[in-house]
């Protein structure tokens, strides 16, 4: 075999082995047509209420029908909604500071209330606790109507890897998906490997690593497809990456052309020494 046939099967075997094709691109295939989702039922996603761990911040505002200056005075000392700016978007420093955090001992400190134990409980269930403790020690509730409104100050997540934009992040809404974590980072790259993306989650027990296929429409129907508070991703590199190729045929082509031409250069070099 002399040196052009050698040539041309490893720039065959390295431009097929390089180009990262559709299938390994699109998200949510469906097996049967990789182009077509209008046939795929996805069953809904059974997901239990959300239950605060340490370190979650915890959004809390007072509110009362009442017109009473002393009712009023009560809520705005301990409301963290009396601590917002008067615009609209909320800052993740100012969520961070307005806001009330789990310590190491499960609790949040909440000026006149004091420390109110809230580790495995739900938002909703930490509202009835502040509204009885409200009612049973401060307020009538036949005659002040005080409203507790509890919520997640939005969700924290870290996403690592091949992804357009790396970095702890926070969706501010109650509910979020992994694509939505995605997207909110700058997507996927190129050279990211979708049929492999680890979601580490962290239980009451500790953390538990999980993978979820984001090109299968499946993955819909995954535990992991829903974002949790603390979620950290990690998108792993393809082989492509790795292997230092191109992630387009153009890319490759350049990529095995330099290297031939540094291989001649050096064998011409040595040749005439």
């Amino acid at each position: 075999m002399n040196f052009k046939s050698t040539f041309l099967i490893l720039f065959v075997g390295a431009l097929f082995a390089s180009c990262i094709t559709q299938k390994d691109l699109v998200y949510l295939q469906n097996p049967n047509n990789l182009s077509d989702t209008s046939s795929v039922v996805i069953k809904a996603i059974q997901s239990d209420a959300y239950k605060l761990q340490v370190n979650d911040l915890v959004k809390i505002d007072f509110k009362s029908v009442n017109d009473s200056r002393l009712v009023k005075e009560f809520i705005d000392q301990f409301s963290s909604s009396t601590l917002n700016t008067n615009t609209n978007v909320v800052s993740e420093a100012q969520l961070y500071f307005n806001s009330y955090q789990v310590d190491d001992h499960g609790n949040i400190r909440i000026p006149t209330l004091g420390e109110i134990n809230v580790l495995g409980f739900t938002v909703e269930q930490v509202r009835k606790k502040i509204e009885d403790i409200i009612y049973a020690d401060y307020f009538n509730k036949a005659t002040t109507e005080i409203f507790v409104n509890v919520k997640l100050a939005g969700i924290r997540y870290t996403i690592n890897g091949e992804v357009g934009n790396t970095g702890t992040k926070v969706i501010y809404n109650d509910k979020a998906t992994i694509m939505d974590a995605i997207a909110n980072s700058g997507d996927i790259t190129l050279v990211g490997d979708r049929k492999d993306v680890i979601v580490m989650r962290q239980y009451p027990h500790g953390t538990e690593i999980h993978s979820i296929n984001l090109l299968e429409v499946s993955a819909m129907e995954s535990p992991y497809y829903i974002l949790k508070p603390n979620d950290y991703i990690y998108v792993k590199p393809l082989k492509q990456k790795t292997l230092g190729f191109g992630t387009n045929g153009l890319q490759t082509l350049t990529t095995i052309i330099s290297s031939f031409t540094l291989m001649i250069s050096t064998y011409l070099l040595v040749k005439n020494l």
